[in-house]
């Protein structure tokens, strides 16, 4: 893997406007896009604080520019960091990621995320957690960690497993595509704009304070319904609570084979294909992860992917993260050498030590204390 990286720099990479009463924090990274890097973080993080802090702003909005809202982290700059032995970089970009993810997740003003495109990843950390998800028909989420050896974090685990039956492992677990109307069915999303209206509604959400009207209210002026289309996975739910709930990766395989004997449906054929080139570790870990994410609240699963992630990056179980990475990011050669390379061969003590506390004190994510009625449920 040649490897070569500098801190670019770029400049304006986030742009903060708006009036007095409403603020608007836009992605403009559309080249790379929208990946988060350390310093957008840190950068969004700052200002959110003092937004919230400022009595006179009532309303956030949170958007991108360019064809994707957010297509994760920056991995390139982790892995490279990390491969030079960099382990400061890589613990302190997921530190600050992970505490932002928290921080709007337990937000004290109303957060509305405009997704006009492509959500995946640390991007979906960001916006999955707002009160008010604003999709189009633009809009694609997926959480494809597991294809490069990571697993689905910044909260997945919690925002997944409260989706209907198990369609969150199924999401997880394949890194299917799921798209505006599927998002809004599912609860990913709460509100379907065509991208048409979505400059008016923005507009209009400018001056909501003023017009006393509920920022709700604003929304559903411009919310249209949207049909989930007819070979949507999320049609075939009953079949998907069938396969994914079963208790371990490798049974779940084997009833998605079964059901592909009855009904040759194209959805289970990419679903088959995704989970067999993923990380097998990956895979096991996430359903893990996730099943437990079904019982705690959002600090608990964010504490939890700190721990997970910390494993990964410190290569403590495996290298699959720098191999997927390679693979897919680097080299480019879509041929991931896996280890362990079978669901059978990965067991259960490899898991079980990834979800281990590291007992490194400069590793310790402090998350701080948000305690919040308006969001005691996710608490």
């Amino acid at each position: 893997m040649a490897l070569s990286f500098t801190f670019d720099g770029e400049a304006n990479q986030v742009l903060f406007t708006g009036n007095s009463d409403v603020k608007t924090v836009i992605l403009n990274r559309p080249k790379k896009l929208n990946t988060l890097n350390h310093d957008m973080i840190c950068q969004i993080k700052k200002n959110l604080q003092a937004y919230e802090n400022d009595h006179s702003v009532q309303l956030v909005i949170l958007k991108a520019n360019g064809k994707a809202f957010s297509a994760g982290g920056d991995i390139v700059s982790v892995i490279t960091c990390s491969l030079a032995g960099h382990w400061t970089y890589s613990s302190l970009f997921y530190k600050k990621l992970l505490t932002l993810e928290y921080f709007i997740a337990t937000y004290r003003k109303p957060l509305v995320s405009l997704i006009n495109g492509l959500v995946m990843g640390a991007g979906a950390g960001l916006s999955m957690n707002t009160k008010f998800r604003v999709v189009t028909e633009k809009a694609v989420f997926a959480m494809p960690e597991a294809s490069i050896g990571l697993f689905p974090d910044v909260g997945a685990s919690y925002f997944l497993s409260r989706l209907p039956g198990y369609f969150g492992e199924y999401v997880g677990l394949t890194g299917a595509q799921v798209d505006g109307a599927e998002m809004v069915a599912c609860g990913l999303a709460t509100h379907f704009v065509p991208s048409v209206k979505l400059n008016i509604l923005e507009n209009v959400l400018q001056t909501v304070t003023s017009s006393n009207t509920p920022i709700a209210a604003v929304i559903e002026t411009f919310t249209e319904i949207a049909v989930v289309k007819e070979c949507s996975s999320f049609r075939r739910l009953e079949t998907i609570n069938k396969c994914f709930s079963k208790g371990s990766v490798e049974e779940i395989i084997a009833c998605l084979e079964k059901e592909s004997e009855n009904a040759a449906e194209e959805w289970i054929t990419i679903a088959l294909n995704s989970m067999r080139s993923a990380s097998p570790l990956s895979l096991k870990i996430f359903l893990k992860s996730i099943r437990i994410g079904r019982v705690q609240n959002i600090e608990q699963c964010l504490y939890r992917d700190y721990t997970i992630g910390a494993h990964i990056v410190r290569r403590t179980v495996s290298n699959d993260f720098y191999e997927g990475s390679r693979a897919k990011l680097f080299d480019k050669d879509k041929q991931p050498k896996w280890e362990p390379s079978k669901l059978e061969l990965v067991s259960e003590e490899m898991v079980d030590q990834c979800f281990r506390s590291i007992n490194d004190e400069d590793l310790d994510l402090q998350l701080p204390d948000r305690s919040n009625p308006q969001i005691a449920s996710r608490l």
